[in-house]
């Protein structure tokens, strides 16, 4: 833990030290936000602000992540299994946000892929990786639930419920990524709740692997704090939700991530619950009734007059508690 604490220090330092000359170059190469005309009337303040600055977060947890691990994934082959599923599901899932996010900035401003695309794309990402664990862990699909002491094999049920997990939580993730340093610190807190827990289960490497995501994460935050000089994009949102999937399967304790990620799984269900009730209201009652004013959640809140600040810390203590109350889960 000390090790991975560290880590996670030096990778926060040297990502803010190539944090401003990053804006810079986001800045000189015209990468600004567009906002959507259905958002928060709000937002319009912040077009134009550098949009891919997930790009710092992956970059910096990717470039330590191989430096702390080169020799050990040299001369260990367990090793490369808890570092190379996580990191490869990040960088691919990266790779797709960033394409997202550059035709919403260039070819289809303020929308980017379509989502009927992008679901293919993540949900083949996602398969791979589910495959990949499943196969790690000696063709079987471990899953760990509070109170009971023995792991329980679920077979080959494992690869779709991973596949979805992993799905599912790049979307969540990149759905909580509306306010200024928001997802980042969902984000980072829910690492903080699985880091520890795979250290009470002794998987060190993948305990450095979630501290030197937190410390990336902290680094971006230190340019995302409101007002940001930079926002996350797809490239950083959908990576982080993705490895946090992937770290929540691999410890075994994948049943309680709704509990540890509560923020980013009750943002996905209040836009569900919007969409749903829009649609079936129109369907059968003939008029449009919707239960929030605005989804997702914290548009809901902003539009009723919270500011971004207020929203941003009450979802972290949430977060924060949520996190505490995942790891005494997976303690019992």
């Amino acid at each position: 833990m000390a090790f991975a604490l560290t880590v996670g220090g030096f990778t926060f330092l040297m990502a803010v030290i190539w944090g401003s000359p990053f804006v810079e170059i986001m800045r000189r190469l015209r990468l600004g936000k567009q906002i959507r005309i259905e958002g928060p009337q709000s937002h319009f303040a912040k077009m134009g602000t550098p949009a891919m600055g997930g790009m710092l977060i992956v970059a910096w947890t990717v470039i330590i992540s191989l430096v702390v691990n080169a020799v050990q994934l040299v001369r260990r082959v367990e090793i490369a299994e808890s570092v190379v599923v996580p990191l490869g599901v990040m960088v691919a899932y990266s790779i797709l946000g960033g394409i997202d996010d550059y035709q919403g900035l260039r070819q289809r401003p303020g929308v980017g892929m379509l989502a009927r695309h992008k679901i293919w794309y993540q949900a083949i990402i996602a398969t791979v990786a589910a495959v990949a664990i499943y196969l790690l862990n000696g063709a079987q699909g471990w899953m760990s639930l509070p109170t009971v002491p023995e792991r329980i094999d679920i077979g080959i049920w494992f690869i779709p419920i991973a596949a979805f997990i992993i799905t599912g939580m790049a979307n969540a993730v990149n759905l909580t990524d509306g306010l200024d340093g928001l997802a980042g610190i969902i984000a980072a807190t829910a690492f903080v709740a699985y880091g520890i827990i795979a250290f009470l289960q002794d998987q060190q490497f993948l305990v450095v692997f979630s501290f030197i995501v937190v410390g990336a994460c902290f680094a971006f935050l230190w340019f995302n704090a409101h007002p940001a000089q930079m926002f996350m994009g797809d490239v950083g949102s959908q990576a982080l939700g993705g490895a946090l999937g992937v770290v929540a399967l691999m410890t075994t304790q994948w049943p309680i991530l709704p509990v540890v990620a509560l923020v980013p799984v009750a943002t996905t269900l209040s836009t569900i619950a919007q969409v749903a009730s829009a649609v079936l209201s129109r369907r059968f009652l003939g008029r449009d009734i919707r239960p929030l004013r605005m989804a997702p959640l914290h548009n809901h809140f902003v539009v009723i007059g919270w500011s971004e600040t207020q929203i941003v810390q009450r979802w972290w203590l949430i977060g924060i508690l949520s996190g505490m109350v995942g790891v005494a889960l997976a303690i019992i």
